[in-house]
């Protein structure tokens, strides 16, 4: 389930810690939309430079339309993200990051770096932990 799932108030005995959390803790849904698979490529990629949608697409490779439209939007919405849509035809649509972005991204950035440097570690402690897991299948 995602930390952005909500379940209405009437429904209160099904509801989770999470879906409680999110109602008291709002910051919960924009470290979502912030760290999401595709808002983190975004932010990053905005950082070098302002993209029309098209460019923004082919730089950061495999998300459809609809989930990078998705996206931007939401980032937006957020005050991470600047849509400057100029009047001229065809329609000329740029993206960039506001102050309040730029700073989010360069926070995102320093993680994706850090995964970067370490992905050595932790293939090491994944094949570890395979050999673990298909010992004890083996034994049992």
């Amino acid at each position: 389930m995602a930390v952005s799932d909500v379940v209405s108030a009437t429904t209160s005995a099904t509801t989770n810690k999470y879906d409680i959390g999110e109602q008291m803790c709002p910051y919960r849904l924009v470290l979502e939309h912030v760290t999401s698979r595709w808002g983190v490529l975004v932010l990053i990629e905005l950082l070098e430079r302002p993209y029309r949608f098209s460019e923004l697409r082919r730089a950061i490779g495999r998300v459809s339309e609809k989930m990078l439209t998705q996206t931007l939007q939401t980032l937006e919405r957020d005050g991470l993200i600047h849509r400057d849509a100029q009047p001229v035809i065809p329609p000329r649509v740029d993206y960039s990051l506001t102050d309040l972005g730029r700073e989010a991204a360069e926070q995102v950035r320093g993680l994706a770096l850090w995964t970067k440097d370490r992905m050595g570690d932790v293939q090491k402690a994944r094949d570890a932990y395979d050999a673990r897991k298909s010992g004890a299948q083996r034994g049992s």
